[in-house]
């Protein structure tokens, strides 16, 4: 079961007590401003057309065949042959240094100069470390041993300074890593390692110690021929294209490395082909997964510029594929919402890769592989997650928020998604953190309180998302007269008999945003029975937005932060049914929680079905 993530103020619960009075002409204008059934959507064009998007069937993440082999390889790496392996010719130096085109953040750096390491919302002070403190989390683990950190003192720091700092840290890792660690060693992690070692070699590589550079590069050297087995067993995904954008860096960056970074190579054009879908979507679906691929891509095509030679064109082109999807996804504000575990991205990160991608300027606005669709007018946009959730082999932290829309009046939020906890610089409460992920956390339709796709919480499965979703229809149309949208999904067939179906329509003033959700019966046995359920459509407010509601139960006025006024009104089917204001809240990109309201429109269905519509109108400009 699951339930909003918006913990209601101290004797509060669902808003069904009388309403206050509302200002003068509110119910007027709500009237007035009644929602009207979407209009027919025009005949479709020859890119237009019914779309049908697959979650794979069963899937259960890696099999246990993969599990094995993962178990296997690690304790290969511990046996002699592999040490035997990792021997070779030590370099003498580097034949460049990339540039690192990702800026750090000074203020950790600050912190790391007087001596604290602080990530992932934990603490080890300098003078203590061993890189294997008890009790890190795994996500500091992964950025200490990765060297994650020299980007953040590069920031705060000149490299003479910088320098004093990083030199006597690596060298602790050296001695406490010298040989094989699953954690330190691991291929994602060195392959960060390395790519981090060789961005901000002035950092690593500046003393006059011979006998302590002399380990540095000879470590750079095995790290590279541990990658060129480890690299290319790990499954497809973004640690795989960490293990290999490193074992590409190194081959350019270390003498002899040609025929290494040509395999590199090859494994990236094989991977980044699975990874980016053909509209610029990723395939775990998080728009912050596309946006690590992208920093990472920029990072690794600079390590050709610093030799002298033009990068390979698959780092631009794949590029050029990712930036005008992940524009795509981002409201007035110029920010992304938190999709599928992914915290909000802020404005800065995506004016960086605008900057540096060929595409930098255009905006996709149709996920036909993604599943993603932007409907945009006026000073109107809206966002749409038409697709299934992503596979469980590539993301074990997907959200059941399936047909769940975000949408914004110029800079102003106007209805949101609660948010998500990956990329934020401090986690989250694990109960929180979990209820981000439930579909009662989404501007969508619930059955039962129940999640569309479940999320599973039994042993080495917990977390990841089970039996739901399995497909989703979309159509999508535009003309002069507006845009429409129309989406179904099956997450509640198997449990409840019924399908969901939602349709929004977009005038081209973008001054009037209508919807219907449909719950309709499901194809099944004549002997099974169905019962009848209640549901809710949640509307989650944005930050700072003020909801009054009606008088009749059926709609709010929401006044947005700029002062711009939104009508919203619900149109019942036979069974009747209410709209309420509850509490809710929304994380922002730097995990500061903001308490909001939600609308919620309570219903329930008769003989499997029911169809409730809805609309939002500007009131005035």
């Amino acid at each position: 079961m699951c339930s909003s993530p918006a913990p209601p103020p101290s004797g509060a619960g669902r808003a069904n007590t009388p309403p206050t009075s509302p200002p003068c002409g509110v119910d007027a204008m709500a009237r007035k401003t009644g929602p009207a059934p979407p209009p027919e959507a025009p005949a479709a064009t020859d890119d237009e057309g019914e779309r049908r998007l697959l979650r794979v069937a069963g899937d259960r993440g890696l099999s246990l065949t993969e599990r094995l082999a993962a178990r296997v390889s690690t304790s290969l790496y511990r046996t002699p042959l592999h040490r035997l392996r990792l021997r070779g010719r030590y370099p003498l130096k580097l034949l460049g240094v990339p540039q690192d085109p990702i800026p750090g953040d000074a203020a950790i750096g600050e912190r790391l100069v007087a001596g604290r390491m602080i990530h992932a919302g934990h603490m080890v002070m300098t003078r203590d470390l061993s890189f294997s403190e008890a009790g890190a989390p795994p996500a500091w683990q992964d950025w200490a041993n990765g060297w994650e950190w020299l980007r953040d003192l590069a920031a705060a720091t000149d490299a003479r300074a910088g320098a004093a700092v990083a030199e006597p840290l690596v060298a602790r890792w050296l001695a406490r890593f010298g040989v094989f660690d699953a954690a330190a060693w691991r291929a994602d992690v060195t392959g960060t390692r390395l790519l981090f070692a060789l961005g901000h070699a002035p950092l690593v590589l500046s003393s006059s110690d011979q006998v302590y550079r002399s380990l540095v590069l000879s470590a750079m050297a095995t790290w590279a021929r541990h990658l060129d087995r480890a690299a290319f067993r790990l499954p497809d995904g973004l640690p795989r294209a960490r293990a290999l954008c490193g074992l590409y860096a190194a081959g350019l960056l270390i003498p002899g490395g040609e025929a290494r970074a040509a395999v590199a190579l090859a494994g990236l054009d094989t991977l980044l082909a699975a990874l980016v879908l053909p509209d610029g979507g990723i395939v775990t679906r998080a728009p912050v997964d596309a946006l690590a691929l992208a920093e990472l891509l920029l990072f690794t095509a600079a390590a050709a510029p610093s030799l002298g030679v033009r990068p390979a064109p698959l780092f631009a082109d794949t590029l050029a594929r990712l930036v005008p999807s992940l524009r795509g996804l981002a409201l007035g504000d110029a920010m992304i919402g938190g999709w599928h575990g992914g915290a909000v991205i802020g404005a800065l990160p995506l004016e960086r890769l605008a900057k540096r991608a060929a595409t930098g300027t255009e905006i996709s606005r149709a996920g036909r592989w993604s599943g993603y669709h932007r409907l945009s007018a006026g000073k109107t946009i809206l966002v749409i997650d038409a697709g299934p959730p992503p596979p469980a082999r590539v993301s074990r932290i997907g959200h059941a928020g399936t047909l769940a829309f975000e949408m914004s009046d110029g800079a102003d939020r106007l209805v949101t998604n609660c948010g998500g906890t990956r990329g934020l610089a401090s986690p989250l409460p694990a109960a929180l953190a979990d209820g981000l992920r439930t579909t009662a956390a989404h501007s969508t339709l619930t059955i039962a309180d129940t999640n569309s796709t479940r999320i599973r919480e039994d042993g080495a499965n917990k977390g990841a998302l089970g039996l739901g979703v399995e497909e989703v229809v979309v159509q999508t149309r535009h003309s002069e007269e507006g845009h429409w949208i129309e989406a179904s999904h099956d997450g509640y067939a198997r449990r409840f008999g019924m399908t969901v179906r939602r349709r929004l329509f977009l005038s081209p003033d973008g001054e009037d945003v209508r919807g219907e959700d449909t719950v309709e019966p499901a194809p099944r046995s004549a002997l099974q029975r169905r019962v009848d359920r209640a549901f809710d459509i949640r509307f989650h407010l944005g930050p700072g937005v003020a909801a009054t509601p009606t008088a009749d139960g059926a709609g709010a006025l929401l006044k947005l932060p700029a002062g711009r006024v939104w009508a919203m009104k619900a149109r019942f089917g036979p069974g009747g049914g209410l709209v309420t204001i509850e509490p809710s809240l929304w994380i922002d990109a730097d995990g500061h929680v903001h308490r909001t309201v939600q609308l919620v429109i309570s219903a329930r269905t008769e003989k499997a079905a029911a169809s409730i519509g809805w609309s939002f109108k500007r009131a005035g400009k």
